[in-house]
């Protein structure tokens, strides 16, 4: 399997429209792996939806130890000839002002991925060059190969921006994307509307994918992917669970790691979909699995279907177990207010979300239990993230958070808050998790999922 990462300057600068370009072009005469640098949940579906491959999150943070995520880089991997990724943000953006911080550089040293660098180019000439450079020289341990021109307003912009980049830096420039505003794809929040909610989506990356063939060198991009060591075996032993995990998946509820989710399979719990929109009743299940999402979206729907909140509690009421993240969280309190309206949810927990204008929290950071909670054992730490536009406030002092929040940046803790919330065997909190964090946290979440299921058979 070949590899090769698309980094962008700036958070802006476009390394999503040419990734999924990329992949639809080379899509039609490759089998390619695409997998998303960072915590993206929205990204990866649209890279999943070109390939048909499932693409998972390489992340240095939720995953630190460096053979696990090479395992999960190179896993179930035979017959794939590209290993495409995408970064996150700008290229050395990371935690702090440490380049090495959790980046897309950090990634691409890790896994020894050659870089192939995204610049806009709107309003700019021979400065791009400057920016190259800059980008070159700052870390000369990230393999940076070529350049892809973004948002170019005409040829002669791009033989002139192209021309500067070669004069001034020693890197080949393999294309541009042209400004075509017609096929940009919308954003909400912090990136792009999930692929499920747009009408036209295939037909606007079917131009994406026609606009990279026509203007970027792709049998020399090819060439200048390196070349993947596969990791032969999985480093954690994995602990045997029988359950059947019920799985809210519907347009409300869809922010999942696909490494999780088959991780849970491995181990050999059974996964059953249900829509908190739609079905009308639970499946017969020993626990259920609340993912994030956009339930702010879908508000009215999910407070009309009645049966299924009732159900949710009755579920909640029996002590059997739930867990629930960001957009479960939501869910499972009294209401949820929008700009529209304020509508019922669940009511497992006596609080409200509401939707706030600005957000109120995005990044890494540690959670610390202070008692025994169905996400992690009283005193352990936890890594995950959180990103959310909206609030969680109890009704009453009776509703306490049972984490410790805190986030460091350059080794300082630069700030600390509360939040998770359990009643009997639900949990629901902001944070967002990778099972593959360590061998520690993996089998104490997944063999104490199955040891309270089977006190409740």
């Amino acid at each position: 399997m070949k590899k090769l990462l698309i980094a962008g300057v700036t958070s802006s600068a476009g390394k999503t429209s040419v990734t999924l370009g990329l992949l639809a072009a080379l899509s039609k005469q490759y089998r390619i792996q695409p997998y998303k640098v960072g915590p993206d949940y929205v990204d990866t579906k649209f890279h999943t939806r070109i390939t048909g491959q499932s693409s998972r999150n390489l992340d240095n943070f939720l995953v630190p130890n460096p053979a696990v995520l090479n395992y999960l880089f190179t896993k179930d991997t035979d017959g794939v000839e590209l290993g495409l990724i995408e970064g996150v943000m700008g290229l050395y953006d990371g935690l702090g002002t440490d380049k090495d911080a959790f980046s897309t550089a950090s990634i691409a040293k890790q896994l020894d991925v050659p870089v192939i660098l995204v610049v806009n180019a709107r309003a700019t000439s021979t400065s791009a060059a400057a920016i190259i450079r800059g980008f070159k020289e700052l870390d000369t341990d990230v393999n940076i190969v070529g350049v892809i021109i973004n948002n170019v307003m005409s040829d002669s912009h791009y033989q002139l921006v192209k021309g500067a980049i070669e004069r001034y830096v020693d890197i080949e420039v393999l294309g541009y994307l042209p400004h075509t505003p017609e096929i940009s794809l919308p954003s909400r929040q912090l990136g792009l509307v999930p692929d499920n909610e747009l009408s036209g989506v295939d037909h606007k990356i079917a131009q994406l994918g026609e606009l990279v063939q026509q203007h970027v060198n792709l049998s020399r991009l090819m060439t200048l992917a390196g070349d993947v060591t596969r990791t032969a075996s999985m480093p954690y032993t994995l602990p045997e669970v029988h359950c059947r995990l019920g799985v809210a998946r519907d347009e409300a509820f869809n922010f999942y790691y696909h490494d999780n989710l088959e991780l849970m399979e491995k181990c050999g719990i059974e996964l059953v979909p249900f829509s908190p929109i739609t079905d009308q009743k639970l499946p017969e299940v020993d626990a259920l699995y609340l993912g994030g999402g956009y339930p702010e979206e879908f508000a009215a729907p999910l407070a009309q279907n009645q049966r299924m909140r009732q159900a949710i509690q009755k579920f909640s009421q029996s002590n059997r177990t739930i867990y629930a993240e960001c957009g479960g969280l939501m869910y499972l309190g009294r209401d949820l207010q929008t700009d529209e309206a304020r509508f019922p949810m669940v009511g497992i927990f006596d609080g409200s979300s509401v939707m706030t204008p600005r957000l109120k929290r995005f990044g890494y950071c540690y959670a610390t239990p202070k008692q025994t909670t169905v996400l992690a054992a009283k005193a352990a730490v936890v890594v995950g993230h959180e990103f959310h536009h909206s609030t969680f406030t109890p009704w009453t002092t009776a509703l306490q958070p049972v984490l410790q929040m805190k986030k460091i940046r350059d080794q300082q803790v630069v700030d600390q808050w509360q939040g998770g919330y359990q009643r009997q065997q639900t949990y629901a909190g902001y944070l967002h998790i990778h099972l593959y964090q360590s061998q520690q946290f993996l089998t104490d979440f997944l063999t104490q999922l199955g040891a309270r299921v089977n006190a409740n058979c």
